[in-house]
């Protein structure tokens, strides 16, 4: 598999999704990698019928995402992985799927978060898994909209925290 584009976004396909980072992409297919939407048929279901025309899409957990991209029946694909959280994007690379940058977009504010930027909330599973991604090599691009300036996740974290 030829990873184009990864990206965390918890909105998953939404109009940035689907008019700016499809294209941005230049993929054939969305691989949308989460246990729990892979589990939640209705939410399965929604997700395809928003997929961007001329596009493919699948849902499924981290087991399968890494048997997929280990299957040379897929080795000329070009994919665009989108994840609801750094954790599961961890779990594939430390499964051997080799993401050189992850680009972090929309993570909503809940209970228990901390507010990086307006619209990245993070708590402290994803602070740690994105410390862990970031010591493995992954470069962390925070860029919710294409026209945003580039921004390292680590140094925005580090940022707010300290």
């Amino acid at each position: 598999m030829i990873v184009t584009l990864a990206r965390i976004d918890d909105r998953l396909i939404h109009g940035q999704v689907t008019t700016v980072w499809s294209k941005e992409s230049g993929a054939d297919r969305i691989i949308i990698v989460s246990s729990e939407v892979y589990k939640d048929s209705v939410r399965k279901t929604l997700l395809k019928q928003a997929c961007p025309p001329g596009m493919k899409v699948n849902i499924v957990d981290v087991p399968k995402a890494i048997a997929v991209f280990n299957n040379p029946k897929y080795a000329d694909d070009k994919i665009f992985y989108l994840f609801t959280n750094p954790t599961e994007a961890l779990a594939l690379v430390k499964g051997g799927v080799k993401l050189t940058t992850v680009n972090i977009g929309g993570m909503q504010f809940s209970e228990g978060k901390t507010q990086i930027t307006k619209s990245v909330s993070v708590n402290s599973d994803d602070i740690k898994s994105f410390r862990t991604l970031d010591e493995l090599g992954v470069k962390l691009d925070l860029q919710v909209v294409k026209t945003d300036p580039h921004a390292d996740m680590i140094k925005k974290i580090d940022e707010k925290l300290s």
